[in-house]
């Protein structure tokens, strides 16, 4: 099976564009394996490791490297004139001129000088300067580079602050402001809701969920996953919340977050003056806030809580589940006992294990809950949660959002597994995901329920992304699929499997977590009877 190489001396692209020409080779006719790189020293041994490495001797990290490996010769030249195309190709502008491509931030100022927002898209070496020249220049910044010092986050969002601006991120991948998404996104209809996040796919879950019971968002602000830690101490949720609270398209606030610093919590939920719902996943300690103000612990149940401010009743979204579940039940092997879950998304793959662990018990993972739930010290029997988007997975390769290859590999492992009670999986749709994740998906997802192993999985996306929404549900469902309406049923449901209990899909997610804090300032006028 042949292998081409193609190196493009100093021609950076960054990691969108590089992204967006690795899902064009990995899709193209007869490609087997296909990427789009920076010849970076760890980049080219794991092309080498795919066969690869013809011409990478003196390539080095400004050199950028198509590499496919195809059925033949044909497609794989196909395959990299394609990509070529998507990044060197020239478009045009609405008026018909070619597009000018700016060199440096500078000259890219100089061109568009209306412009407010800078996406820095750089290896993390390079990107704290990067993101110090954009806030010089005026702009907002949406920092989507990794591997960030903890210590240059700090720093510059402090100057953000000082300079009245955003630092989103790092590691910032959703966002939509204005009614633009940035990075993965999903479309969704203009409304009064403001999100901020801290987790990208938790952006996209409770953006979709807004969207899908008839709310709408104004904006979706993401902070960066260290913005709540005790180091940072929330900065940038700091700013996004004064920013929202004047925003006169925004009614109510929406803020997402794994478990923060406690002090960062409470900090955070005396801010705004407007409705804020707090969705702190996974936090157990309660946290003082005022009346306007409502605390939970799951992205499904932040929504919920959300839709009351703008007079909306909650939907039904069990339905018909538990007879779907009763009817998968009957009949399984007592022998059944292990759930197994392939994430794309690591938010939702942690708010899937918070809500599976209180019902099944300690879930192994490569991003443990606890300490000692790790991967290493699984026992056979283990359940066992992988976040296939964390960096050991996606070392040489797409993430799997983009790239399915990954996540078919671990599936095609679950067939036939008779210690299996159920494979659990999230599918993420919208702008920059793959074009049609069921195509590929479902079909190894059948594979693995015909062999006796239920499969439960949640689809996050809107009727307005480019994949379909209902389209991906129903091809999940012909493959045999048990489909649920939010990523929290898809782990209830699981776990339903495993209890053999198929009540679990119906309990309530509204954990209360607040008291009411009468020190805040909404309490300094009330007189002695109130």
């Amino acid at each position: 099976m042949p292998s081409l190489v193609s190196v493009h001396q100093n021609s950076y692209k960054d990691s969108v564009k590089l992204l967006e020409a690795t899902r064009a080779l990995l899709s193209a006719d007869g490609v087997q394996w296909g990427w789009a790189f920076m010849a970076t020293p760890a980049n080219v041994e794991t092309a080498a490791q795919e066969g690869a490495s013809d011409g990478l001797e003196n390539a080095g990290a400004n050199d950028l490297v198509l590499a496919v490996r195809a059925d033949d010769d044909d497609a794989a030249k196909a395959a990299l004139e394609t990509a070529s195309g998507i990044l060197f190709e020239a478009t045009s502008a609405a008026d018909g001129d070619e597009e000018k491509i700016a060199p440096d931030l500078a000259s890219a100022v100089k061109e568009q000088a209306d412009s407010n927002l800078a996406i820095v898209s750089v290896p993390g070496a390079y990107a704290t300067l990067e993101a110090h020249k954009a806030l010089s220049a005026g702009l907002n910044v949406l920092l989507f580079s990794d591997n960030v010092p903890l210590e240059d986050e700090v720093a510059l969002k402090k100057r953000a602050q000082e300079l009245g601006l955003l630092v989103m991120g790092p590691g910032a991948g959703t966002a939509m402001l204005g009614g633009t998404g940035l990075a993965f996104a999903n479309r969704v209809n203009k409304g009064s809701v403001g999100v901020l996040s801290a987790a990208g796919t938790g952006a996209q879950e409770v953006m979709s969920l807004l969207d899908r019971w008839g709310i709408g968002v104004s904006h979706v602000i993401g902070l960066g996953g260290r913005d709540l830690s005790p180091e940072v101490g929330g900065l940038m949720a700091q700013s996004a919340i004064k920013a929202l609270d004047a925003d006169p398209d925004t009614k109510t606030i929406l803020l997402v977050s794994k478990p923060p610093s406690k002090d960062v919590a409470e900090m955070l939920v005396n801010l705004p003056k407007k409705p804020m719902v707090a969705a702190y996943i996974g936090l157990q300690d309660k946290i003082p806030a005022p009346l306007h103000i409502k605390v939970c612990n799951t992205l499904e149940q932040g929504v919920r809580d959300t839709l009351p401010f703008h007079g909306v009743t909650p939907p039904e979204i069990v339905g018909d589940l538990p007879a779907r579940l009763d009817k998968t039940i009957d009949g399984m092997d007592a022998g059944r006992t292990r759930l197994s879950g392939l994430y794309s998304g690591g938010t939702l793959c942690y708010e899937a294990m918070t809500i599976a662990t209180q019902r099944i018990g300690p879930i192994h993972s490569n991003i443990p809950l606890n300490k000692s739930w790790t991967l290493d010290s699984a026992a056979p029997d283990a359940h066992v949660f992988l976040d296939l988007g964390e960096e050991e997975y996606t070392d040489g390769r797409p993430h799997p959002m983009i790239d399915t290859e990954a996540r078919i590999e671990f599936m095609r492992k679950q067939i036939g597994d008779t210690s299996l009670a159920a494979v659990l999986l999230d599918v993420v749709i919208g702008d920059g995901a793959h074009d049609d994740p069921a195509s590929v998906l479902a079909p190894v997802a059948g594979e693995i329920v015909a062999s006796g192993v239920p499969v439960v999985v949640y689809v996050l996306g809107t009727d307005s992304d480019p994949q379909a929404f209902d389209r991906q549900r129903k091809t999940f469902e012909d493959a045999g699929c048990i489909v649920t309406e939010t990523a929290a049923r898809a782990a209830l449901a699981a776990c339903a499997l495993v209890q053999r209990d198929s009540s679990i899909v119906s309990e309530d997610l509204a954990t209360p977590l607040q008291t009411t804090n009468t020190e805040h300032p909404a309490f300094a006028n009330l007189g002695a009877s109130g």
